[in-house]
């Protein structure tokens, strides 16, 4: 079993070897209808399964026939990267599609709204309605202590 360090290398070398392989090896006219990125490689304990994630932008069809694309050349990806990163074994290769942008995109856009709706409202960040007297919501005033003597401070200037 190889130690981190090298798993974490040879994900790298993947990344980059793929990434190449999507902008200039694979020739289907299907990789080319969205827009693709790799966005990370695991690769298992023991380097034998490799698992890509790329970000397609494009339309629901144009991503659904990126992935089926990239499906079809997985052979190929597969033995180009034995050719070029020379390992004792050839690790499989599994493209997923990776959704954090937008998973991400999603959750921006509902606090977005959620703000606004809350604007609308007139209620601050934390729940309260907002006064425009800038009193808190018991009445009293949130200033603070004007005493500033520090413990064992003589300001009758009794000093010994």
């Amino acid at each position: 079993m190889a130690n981190n360090r090298r798993v974490e290398r040879v994900a790298s070398l993947i990344k980059r070897e793929i990434s190449q392989m999507v902008m200039l090896d694979i020739k289907d006219d299907r990789v080319g209808a969205g827009m693709v990125s790799v966005t990370d490689v695991d690769v298992s304990g023991d380097l034998q399964h490799a698992k890509v994630f790329v970000s397609i932008y494009g339309t629901p069809e144009a991503k659904a026939e990126t992935m089926e694309g990239l499906r079809a050349a997985t052979g190929f990806v597969r033995s180009e990267l034995g050719q070029r990163l020379r390992l004792r074994r050839t690790p499989e290769i599994m493209f997923k599609e990776d959704l954090g942008m937008e998973r991400g995109t999603k959750v921006l856009s509902l606090i977005n709204q959620l703000s606004q709706e809350r604007a609308d409202k007139g209620l601050s960040d934390d729940g309260l309605e907002s006064d425009p007297a800038g009193d808190t919501e018991s009445g009293a005033s949130a200033a603070a202590p004007t005493d500033l003597t520090l413990p064992g401070e003589d300001l009758e200037g009794d000093a010994e």
